[in-house]
């Protein structure tokens, strides 16, 4: 009995013949292989970032990816060095909690891994938490931009260089505005 699978990069071929359990761990490969490439393209464009000029030009390109994807991979990639990542999580479990601070990250991983949530249940988890602590809270607002990817691509860099979030960096940014006069502000 021949169970030879064939791909390419539009197609995966399985023999009718093709067993339960060996079709089960052709998923697992599968399913390793694509969260894997999630972290590969982060640190790819992380390094990037630092040795070529327009990589998100560059990679959109060569990857086809639209830019916010891109920006999200690299991203996670900077809020996880390698040897913070959760093997036995997903790349979009720990986008659910990079916003957060290290602290509140390993500890979410942690209760995650432990737990054996899906990155569903991490989410909803985490929307229970902070509602709970908006409760107690002042009311937040959420802005959106629009703005081009070579300018978010200075401004990721410059948080980069400060080693903080760009929403943190901005904050600082726009703080720094209200309080230093300057002719230049309106």
């Amino acid at each position: 009995m021949d169970l030879a699978t064939s791909t390419r990069r539009t197609r995966l071929d399985l023999p009718d013949a093709l067993p339960l359990e060996t079709w089960c761990q052709i998923g697992s490969q599968i399913l390793r292989l694509s969260d894997s490439s999630s972290w590969w393209i982060g640190d790819w464009l992380v390094f990037g970032q630092e040795k070529y000029r327009d990589r998100y030009k560059r990679a959109m390109a060569e990857t086809r990816l639209d830019y916010q994807t891109l920006r999200n991979y690299a991203w996670v990639a900077r809020c996880f060095a390698p040897s913070r990542r959760r093997p036995a999580l997903t790349f979009q479990h720990h986008m659910e909690v990079a916003a957060l601070p290290e602290e509140e990250q390993d500890h979410w991983l942690d209760f995650a891994q432990r737990m054996h949530w899906s990155r569903n249940e991490l989410r909803k988890q985490l929307r229970a938490s902070v509602e709970n602590h908006h409760e107690s809270e002042a009311e937040s607002v959420r802005l959106q931009l629009q703005i081009s990817p070579e300018r978010m691509e200075r401004w990721e860099t410059a948080a980069a260089q400060h080693n903080c979030t760009l929403a943190e960096w901005m904050a600082r940014v726009l703080d720094r505005a209200v309080t230093t006069p300057s002719d230049s502000v309106a």
